[in-house]
């Protein structure tokens, strides 16, 4: 069955780290897998960043124009039906915030054939700015909504701090996931953690990812 997941969130709340994860995570179970950088907001942090990575595990990269260059500007066009059709999972990684996602509206249309199979994941960080409570988060996600004219299926809990992240951080920050849970209806489908410190646990939600992602001042 043909599986396409959708990434949105807040600047910064670490969707393509996520997203990155998610197409190594399909391309180790022998899955097809394409990724679209479809953040023409945001030039750091980006899927494009790790061409090399997906050329060596086999994921297929659409990017825009000028990613990864000092010229990059808004601007992407690719067959959204063609990649649903030819691979076994896309994810497409969406700009954060309401402006991120008026690009993924440009696709809502001709996505809407293949809506019984699309995850739309919503990505919160309790600890980066405007984001810090249930109530901010509902808000933003229903601004993502209107803009992507497409809503969301469940909530990804990716709260963290960075190189400081720690195992209390992550717990507690899962009230806070939980509320948002009972705001927007949707259920929480994974918490994530960094792959050194996840918990060996019976948690259905545990989601163990690396850090591709670095800090543009490291």
């Amino acid at each position: 069955m043909k599986n396409i997941k959708i990434i949105t969130g807040h600047y910064g709340s670490g969707k393509t780290n996520f997203s990155v994860n998610l197409a190594v995570k399909a391309a180790a179970e022998g899955k097809s897998a394409a990724i679209v950088d479809l953040d023409i907001v945001n030039p750091y942090f980006r899927t494009a960043d790790f061409k090399d990575l997906f050329e060596e595990k086999g994921i297929r990269l659409i990017a825009p124009d000028f990613a990864r260059s000092n010229l990059d500007i808004p601007s992407i066009q690719f067959d959204v039906v063609e990649l649903a059709m030819d691979e076994d999972c896309l994810i497409i990684d969406v700009g954060g915030d309401d402006a991120g996602a008026v690009a993924l509206g440009r696709y809502a249309e001709a996505l809407e054939q293949f809506r019984d199979n699309i995850e739309m994941y919503y990505v919160i960080n309790q600890r980066r700015y405007l984001t810090n409570t249930a109530e901010e988060v509902t808000k933003l996600m229903y601004e993502i909504e209107a803009a992507a004219r497409m809503k969301h299926t469940a909530i990804v809990n990716n709260t963290n701090l960075g190189v400081e992240t720690s195992l209390e951080i992550i717990e507690e920050s899962r009230s806070f996931a939980e509320e948002t849970s009972r705001l927007t209806g949707l259920p929480v489908i994974y918490t994530v953690y960094p792959e050194d410190i996840a918990p060996l646990s019976d948690k259905q939600d545990v989601f163990p990812a690396k850090i591709y992602v670095k800090p543009v001042w490291g």
